[in-house]
């Protein structure tokens, strides 16, 4: 069962095809993961997905149906939810709260109730701040629940972001470079995270550089150059592939016959 399919995608910047006729498919709890060099589109096929630019060409479908140019929030509704390779933490509020942020969509409720404080208000915020407390405990934060984001390490940081991404319920969860500036042990962390996502029966769609992880937790791989896809398939059979050996190491490693990973 596909989840999320794409298909001929691409945009122009200025005359730059940035990234050209790229499609791939994602099914439920698989892990596909985006590589390539610095400037091969990654990022850019990532807005695109989720709604931040406008497809020039192309199409992606999701669950069924045609998503393509759909604004982000519409894609959350429909399960989508993503984080960047830029936290977007609100660093002066409480680990929890910043979990409680991605809650809104999910809650249901009047705003007169809100504004009066009533039992249904009250009811809902409790409801809420259990999911919260619920999915810090998740990604290894609920003894830091009631600590200001700020006071938090890089790398558990980037678990937080994961957290609220994922207090949206999202079917399928994109992840831009979550392992980035991370230590080993934080990497390790953030490893342990995407495969227990995945094994929820959430589809992972992963933008990283960190080749180790990559290669460890991925299901299937494709590969961007220069915005075009070059390759894709099994961590095993990218690895060894010519082209993508080329593209990260230039032509004398693929004379020499080295290997990624």
């Amino acid at each position: 069962m596909t989840l999320l399919s794409v298909e001929g995608l691409g945009i122009d910047f200025g005359g730059l095809r940035a990234v050209d006729e790229v499609g791939f498919a994602v099914a439920p709890g698989e892990i596909v993961s985006v590589i390539g060099p610095n400037g091969a589109g990654k990022t850019t096929l990532f807005n695109m997905i989720s709604g931040v630019y406008l497809p020039a060409r192309g199409k992606i479908t999701l669950d069924g149906r045609d998503v393509t140019g759909m604004v982000p929030n519409r894609l959350a509704e429909r399960g989508l939810s993503r984080t960047f390779q830029n936290l977007q933490i609100f660093q002066r509020m409480s680990v929890l709260e910043n979990v409680m942020t991605g809650c809104h969509l999910k809650e249901r409720g009047a705003i007169l109730s809100d504004l009066l404080c009533l039992p249904s208000s009250r009811l809902r915020s409790a409801v809420t701040k259990g999911r919260a407390s619920e999915l810090l405990e998740r990604v290894g934060l609920a003894r830091a629940a009631e600590h200001e984001a700020s006071s938090l390490s890089y790398g558990a940081l980037k678990r937080l972001e994961i957290a609220r991404a994922l207090a949206l319920e999202p079917r399928i969860l994109l992840l831009d470079e979550p392992a980035a500036g991370c230590n080993a042990v934080e990497t390790e962390e953030i490893d342990h995270l995407i495969a227990e996502v995945a094994r929820s029966g959430v589809a992972v769609l992963l933008v990283e550089h960190d080749m180790k992880l990559v290669m460890r937790i991925s299901n299937h791989i494709v590969v961007l150059d220069r915005g075009e896809k070059i390759a894709e398939g099994s961590p095993a059979t990218v690895s060894r592939d010519p082209r993508v050996i080329e593209a990260y190491l230039g032509t004398q490693a693929t004379e020499t016959g080295h290997a990624l990973g």
